[in-house]
């Protein structure tokens, strides 16, 4: 049987996007969305993690674990040596190679490297890749997206070498043209653009040449539209607004879920308050939603009402639902990592569902960050699953259909 092992690089360190490997796109973060393109290829024996940062290792086997997939993803840690800004990523994969090979007693035929930070790889580039070599008979593959741009760059006019840019007398020349001749797009040959996502190597060839691009090297073609390498914030924020538009629609079921934690104002409210003339503040809240908790409550899901507000209707409401609160709250996302430890629930098989930007730290530390429709556009880009239905509108409700079914019915225990 071929062995395939999928390396994921993630280093900790990043001066162009602080805490890059970890940040969150669809409200997935980026290890862990490699980790899942990697485990759902049946070709992809185990995956690594090659990380000097131990929150990224945890994020890993996360989401191996929520993929099914915990006995196939390892962590091994990266060295000092080559940690680095200038350490390459050949130096990580075959560390990660060596590692794998003696912990567990078998050769590695094929070797995938697999980037974070390209966001929008999916399932079927990575199989494609690592079929390329594994079956097909390549040395080496790569990850290509089609154009027919015409590439210019800048030249000194004198000598013909490339110019930094606003050099005096820079000439702008065709790289992959005769700047005098412009022929039409279907009469232009086709170029090909490195994606960056993914490569496969041959794992004896790579031990020899030290670099991925040695001998036979397959073009894998992919969607030009999920070209994407997050190297500085503007890169990232792209990316989450694409999330939406390039994710597939996937949507929790209660096999995924253990808890449903819930903000309140926003979230179970449409975010109006009426005050009367006795400054007593009212809100409006659906009952579509307090049907849908008492299903989630009757199907065995740990539940919980998280809010910023002192609000006292905050807490007549949780009581009416029969549900625990923690309300007032500064930090919420602390007081969610506590409530998590005492209740013995892992934090990614907890689904929370928010609507504003005091959400955010929650959704980065649950599995399932759920938005209602009326969320700020920056929680609805964070969240991994967002309802059709506004906050107070029965935004709850439609989330216990996606646990339980239509029905709402209680699965058979």
């Amino acid at each position: 049987m071929t062995t395939v092992l999928a390396v994921i690089p993630a280093r900790g360190g990043s001066k162009g996007v602080p805490g890059k490997n970890l940040a969150a796109v669809g409200g997935v973060p980026l290890v862990a969305r490699a980790v899942r393109a990697c485990t759902g290829s049946p070709l992809v024996t185990d995956v690594v993690v090659s990380t000097d940062d131990p929150a990224i290792a945890d994020a890993a086997r996360a989401a191996g674990a929520a993929a099914g997939a915990a006995g196939r993803v390892h962590c091994v840690e990266r060295p000092a040596d080559i940690a680095g800004d200038t350490a390459t990523s050949e130096s990580a994969v075959l560390h990660a190679v060596d590692a794998y090979e003696a912990d567990h007693g078998r050769t590695v035929d094929v070797v995938l490297l697999v980037q974070c930070t390209s966001p929008f790889l999916t399932v079927d580039d990575i199989e494609r890749v690592a079929s390329a070599v594994a079956k097909d008979g390549a040395d080496t593959a790569v990850t290509v997206a089609p154009f027919h741009a015409f590439v210019w760059r800048r030249e000194a006019a004198a000598t013909g070498t490339p110019a930094p840019a606003g050099t005096a007398h820079d000439d702008g020349r065709g790289v992959n043209h005769d700047k005098s001749h412009r022929p039409r797009r279907q009469d232009r040959p086709e170029d090909f653009l490195e994606t960056g996502a993914a490569y496969a190597m041959d794992a004896r060839g790579l031990r020899v040449h030290g670099h991925r691009f040695f001998g036979r090297t397959a073009l894998v073609e992919t969607d030009p539209a999920r070209v994407l390498e997050i190297d500085d914030p503007h890169d990232l924020a792209r990316a989450r607004v694409l999330a939406p538009l390039l994710d597939p629609v996937a949507v929790p079921t209660r096999a995924d879920v253990d808890a449903v934690v819930l903000d309140f104002d926003g979230t179970q409210t449409d975010d109006r308050v009426l005050v009367d003339s006795d400054g007593r503040e009212l809100v409006a809240v659906h009952r579509g939603d307090g049907l849908g908790i008492a299903a989630l409550r009757r199907a065995g899901l740990k539940l919980l009402v998280l809010s910023t507000e002192q609000n006292p209707v905050v807490a007549a409401r949780a009581r009416k639902l029969g549900l625990p609160v923690l309300h007032g709250i500064d930090r919420k996302d602390a007081a969610l990592e506590r409530w998590c430890a005492e209740n013995a629930v892992a934090p990614e098989r907890v689904l929370y569902a928010g609507n504003d930007v005091n959400d955010l730290p929650c959704f980065g530390l649950v599995g399932w960050p759920v938005a209602v429709a009326s969320a700020h556009d920056s929680v609805r880009a964070a969240a991994r699953a967002v309802t059709t239905t506004p906050g107070g509108a029965g935004a709850i409700r439609e989330i216990a259909t996606w646990l339980l079914g239509p029905t709402l019915s209680t699965p058979a225990q």
